[in-house]
């Protein structure tokens, strides 16, 4: 990358390969603008629930099904945590962006971690919570129970 000057001043290189250049890599791999929002507001949502009482279990918990942002526990019930981030009001808010798919995706992969961690008799729910950084200071909203359990 020692000719990344050069190639700017040629015009081969944007600003978009400068802010990528800047943000570095995460996990070996290069991140992009909307990588780096998520990964803040993931960020900005675990801080969030420490300071609510949540004590942490697994952040992006990965199996074939799928993933799931922030599993958590709050008080005897497992909450598993859907982030949405949002830099603009442009495509509305980040709640409505949990669609019927994702929901039975999160589902599916809540039902392997309880099996997998023999947590199948403990409450558990669905919670969303939205961090909208379109103003100066992030909004941050947690919605609780933000929908049941899909599985068709």
């Amino acid at each position: 990358m020692s000719d990344t000057p050069e190639k700017f001043q040629r015009g081969e290189w944007s600003g978009k390969h400068l802010l990528i250049l800047k943000m570095g890599k995460r996990g070996g791999r290069m991140q992009n603008r909307r990588q780096l929002l998520g990964k803040t507001g993931e960020d900005i949502a675990v801080n969030y629930l420490l300071l609510q009482g949540y004590t942490i279990m697994e952040r992006n918990y990965r199996t074939c099904f799928g993933e799931i942002d922030i599993i958590a526990k709050d008080g005897n019930s497992i909450a598993f945590i859907e982030v949405k981030s949002r830099t603009s009001k442009r495509f509305g808010d980040p709640k409505w962006a949990i669609t019927p798919k994702k929901q039975r995706t999160i589902s599916m992969v809540a039902l392997y971690y309880l099996k997998q961690t023999q947590h199948s008799q403990v409450k558990a729910r669905f919670d969303v919570l939205t961090v909208n950084s379109a103003d100066i200071d992030p909004r941050v909203q947690l919605i609780k129970n933000a929908f049941e359990l899909a599985y068709t």
